[in-house]
């Protein structure tokens, strides 16, 4: 007996499953012709111990909001149901790749066409999160292209298992998220996860398509959480010049630490993306590896103003030119009368405290010599 066959059984009046073309860790994926209309469909089957634990009244009755989210980047919902203890919905079969797939060939992508797409994605965020609906695991995975358009899938399995299951998704391979992709929030816990979470998950996704790589990334699962929650900030620019500083600064923003430092709306993330001016935390955008090169010239100009100033001590000055000098004056020297320059122009005399502090005394001392000595008489 094939492994679908059960399925198959359950949804015979609606769908001829014809085979398994993917596979999550919440939901297996089948491909299937829709009797009705005469379509080929994706037919999402959510994982026995997931459904058992959601229970069907209410997966079903959360998984219909994602029903009324229309967006020409948004995988629509065709149908749901539960059948013979199967819960599954229904979505378009798109023909093409997904990010993941594209990321794992080409690593990188140019940076116009990664901006393009995740303002795409932004904008479709920014309608649903004022929808009232939080996708909550956004990730190259969950992002389909039709025709070089960008669809978000899955924007209604996280929404109901997370508002029907709540946190007793404590078994092991139930998570509500992606590591890799997981904000500060999702990962210590926090039940309370809203727009700004899907935000931190586009900011990662748009660092990984420029960079090659997530943001945060460690040797298991603890150790990316663990740098997603205390990890410090990051730089696109640091490890591809390229990447123009509104987008590193944009990206910086989304990956904030603080949910309320975030963008507050996807469409602010996609202008920061298109606006060159666009800034975030200037102090902290600069690569550590670029402090490097500001050492370097640093260096550089110390030696060549020292080699200019003591060419202009040294070099024969005309008496219409005044050469100016700023004296600097340690703790204990004070002056209480005025001073005078000497005809040479070597030291300078000044009034001040004699050595007891009960008298005024003339005192000496050099250009080049901080130290004063009080002169007799």
């Amino acid at each position: 007996m094939e492994e679908h066959e059960p399925l198959t059984k359950a949804l015979a009046d609606c769908y001829r499953i014809e085979r398994k073309i993917g596979e999550g860790g919440m939901a297996t994926v089948f491909l299937a012709k829709d009797l009705r209309h005469q379509r080929k469909v994706a037919v999402k089957v959510l994982k026995p111990e997931l459904a058992a634990a959601v229970g069907a009244r209410r997966f079903l009755a959360e998984i219909e909001t994602t029903a009324s989210l229309i967006h020409p980047h948004i995988l629509p919902l065709y149908d749901s149901g539960e059948a013979d203890g199967f819960l599954y919905f229904v979505m378009p079969f798109v023909r093409g790749e997904n990010l993941r797939d594209r990321l794992n060939r080409e690593h990188q992508f140019p940076v116009g066409e990664a901006v393009r797409i995740v303002s795409d994605l932004a904008e479709a965020l920014n309608y649903a999160h004022k929808s009232g609906v939080v996708h909550r695991d956004i990730k190259p995975a969950n992002i389909l292209m039709h025709e070089g358009r960008p669809l978000i899938a899955d924007f209604g399995i996280h929404l109901a298992v997370g508002s029907a299951g709540g946190a007793r998704f404590t078994e092991p391979g139930i998570a509500l998220g992606t590591p890799y992709y997981m904000s500060p929030e999702q990962a210590t816990g926090d039940q309370a996860v809203g727009p700004a979470s899907d935000i931190f998950a586009l900011g990662c996704m748009l660092y990984e398509m420029l960079v090659g790589e997530p943001p945060y990334v460690g040797a298991s699962t603890q150790a990316v959480l663990g740098k997603i929650i205390s990890g410090g900030h990051i730089s696109a620019t640091a490890q591809r010049s390229t990447i123009p500083p509104n987008v590193d600064a944009a990206i910086r923003k989304a990956l904030e630490k603080v949910p309320a430092d975030r963008f507050q709306s996807g469409r602010g993330f996609a202008r920061a993306l298109a606006d060159p001016n666009f800034r975030h935390g200037e102090r902290d955008a600069v690569p550590a590896r670029a402090w490097k090169g500001v050492a370097l010239v640093a260096a550089s100009t110390a030696v060549l103003l020292t080699l200019a100033l003591g060419w202009a001590l040294t070099r024969p000055v005309p008496q219409e030119s005044p050469l100016w000098q700023q004296l600097g004056f340690l703790p204990d020297q004070e002056i209480l009368g005025g001073f005078d320059i000497s005809a040479d122009g070597r030291f300078i005399v000044y009034s001040g405290p004699g050595p007891t502090g009960s008298d005024t005394i003339l005192w000496r001392r050099g250009f080049d010599n901080p130290e004063a000595t009080p002169l007799p008489n």
